[in-house]
């Protein structure tokens, strides 16, 4: 029986798969999504596309509040400062896309920065208010800005991939493949991120800030810099809604979305780049299956189509209060226990 796993070089320490059988099924993952776009139909590759793009968001906000332990409410704003900025500069400045979307997210990052100084004297939910704070006065920015951001009317993109004159509007399968690269590169950079110095303070401070600063930490840099982190990628996955979409409006990153990205990590697992994944992926399917049953019941439940949207609504709160309950640390907690079951199995107790 299997009794642990041992390493006899650092090189094996350090590797990210250390076991045949997780390698087996990173295999399988990859093969899965590379297949995905060959015969999926458009309406599952939007799905895709949704699920890649919101994996981006989840992951930025789980660096912020599952790993650095700093609540935000801000997600929706900050995003919102990711597209406007990557729509703006495509439309007006003819910037292609590889170049609008860094652009982006490095601008998002410095107003995540900026708000991010409160951090320092603000803790918990005081720290919620000011970062819901920042939320209503980047909307507020948004639809009253009237001579940069339109105000209140829709923006609507220019994509150029490589120059201007060259625009394009992408498919959904040519689409999948830019949102796959940048989804890889985020989680590829996330799951380093916290094998460094940097991922070290932010998880020292969410466990103990005062002993973290004892220990040498310099509390006000790297909470600033886990929000500047943590808004680069939320702003690249705006910078993706705005190509992909390629209409921006302000009804797209309300205070709702904010709350829907935090219920995503507490689902998936706080502190856990694959528990941002996961929840991503759960919280984006489950409108959509249930969409799907009310179609299906359409013609049974005549008012079903009427119910569904309320429906959501208490399936949603309902999610979130089981997880808390039964299962606080979320899906990645559960597929542990499954595969920890199977590990030690027949003598998994």
């Amino acid at each position: 029986m299997q009794s642990g796993i041992f390493h006899s070089t650092y090189e094996k320490d350090m590797a990210l798969r250390h076991t045949p059988a997780q390698k087996i099924r990173l295999a399988l993952v990859i093969v899965v999504i590379f297949a995905l776009p060959f015969w999926a139909d458009n309406y599952y590759l939007t799905l895709a596309n949704q699920i890649l793009i919101t994996i981006i968001g989840a992951i930025g906000l789980n660096i912020l509040t599952g790993f650095t332990g700093q609540i935000s409410l801000g997600q929706g704003g900050f995003m919102a400062v990711g597209a406007y900025t990557a729509g703006l500069i495509a439309t007006r400045l003819g910037m292609p896309l590889w170049l609008s979307i860094p652009i982006a997210s490095l601008v998002t990052a410095a107003v995540g920065g900026i708000f991010g100084i409160p951090s320092l004297r603000l803790k918990g939910l005081y720290l919620a208010i000011a970062t819901l704070a920042a939320q209503e006065i980047i909307v507020w920015l948004v639809t009253h800005w009237d001579a940069v951001t339109g105000g209140v009317d829709a923006l609507n993109v220019r994509n150029y991939l490589w120059f201007q004159g060259a625009r394009m509007r992408f498919t959904e399968f040519q689409f999948y493949w830019i949102a796959l690269a940048l989804c890889v590169g985020t989680v590829f950079a996330t799951v380093n991120l916290f094998r460094t110095r940097v991922g070290r303070a932010f998880v020292a401070i969410r466990d103990q800030d005062i002993a973290a600063e004892v220990m040498g930490i310099d509390l006000f840099r790297y909470k600033v810099l886990a929000f500047a982190t943590s808004s680069f990628f939320v702003g690249m996955s705006g910078a993706l809604i705005a190509h992909w979409r390629q209409i921006v409006t302000w009804e797209r990153f309300t205070v709702d979305i904010s709350i829907l990205y935090l219920a995503m990590i507490i689902i998936g697992g706080l502190g856990s780049v694959s528990g941002a994944i996961y929840g991503a992926i759960f919280m984006t399917l489950l409108p959509a299956f249930l969409n799907s049953v009310g179609r299906s019941l359409g013609g049974v439940f005549p008012l079903m189509d009427n119910l569904i949207p309320f429906i959501q609504k208490a399936v949603f709160g309902l999610v979130i209060i089981l997880f808390l309950v039964f299962e606080p640390e979320g899906i990645a907690k559960m597929w542990r226990n499954v595969k920890d079951y199977f590990r030690l199995w027949p003598f998994s107790y």
